[in-house]
């Protein structure tokens, strides 16, 4: 199978990021917008055409009209975090590797990634990581489906693939994997076929319906 990492397996608080642009007097949504928004150089980094360094750069300078010169300081205390493990999806990818599923984490992301999955301490819970910017393509380019299962050594139509965005999802089932948009680790443990108890008992909070379905 393949698993996405943000919004499914890592996660983000948001106070975090309100509580930055607080302390520089940003207006809410600042950050955000300028790392990710419009004119931004995202795709450039997940695709591996700069540094996770230059894109942060890119972003502080794009703040610089909102903030001046405490942009580079606002970006480098929102840098400062690797996010946070969902334990509850963690416990099910575990539950499901010693079930004998080969566990492949398949996201977009920037040269940051294996320093933020050491830091998480989840570098060693899949047999292959493919990092859409070491990979030079990314989701939902029909490529790197492509490539993920030719790593993960599997047929698309015997490979789940699981993320939380329906553009992926979708991109996915074209290139004819077996693709279900993300709702919580119950239903990815159903998915799987182990046992649900321990990802009931870790599930974030508030993140879905115990009994929530799969959509395609």
């Amino acid at each position: 199978m393949l698993i996405d990492l943000d919004g499914v397996l890592r996660l983000w608080d948001p106070e975090r990021e309100a509580a930055v642009e607080r302390r520089h007097s940003l207006p809410a949504g600042s950050i955000l917008r300028a790392a990710f928004g419009d004119g931004s150089m995202l795709h450039e980094a997940v695709t591996g055409r700069i540094t996770d360094e230059q894109w942060r750069t890119d972003a502080a300078t794009r703040l610089e009209d909102v903030c001046g010169a405490s942009s580079r300081l606002a970006i480098a205390e929102w840098s400062e975090s690797p996010g946070v493990v969902d334990r509850g999806v963690l416990t099910v990818l575990r539950s499901a590797r010693g079930d004998g599923w080969h566990v492949g984490l398949l996201t977009n992301a920037t040269t940051r990634l294996r320093d933020d999955l050491a830091r998480l301490g989840i570098h060693d819970e899949f047999d292959v990581v493919l990092n859409s910017s070491e990979l030079g393509i990314c989701k939902p380019d029909p490529g790197i489906f492509e490539e993920a299962c030719r790593q993960l050594a599997v047929e698309p139509e015997a490979c789940v693939f699981v993320d939380d965005s329906a553009t992926n999802v979708a991109a996915a089932a074209a290139a004819g994997l077996n693709a279900r948009r993300y709702h919580d680790a119950q239903t990815l443990a159903q998915l799987l076929g182990v046992s649900t108890t321990d990802a009931i008992a870790h599930s974030r909070a508030g993140g879905g319906s115990a009994g929530g379905a799969w959509e395609r």
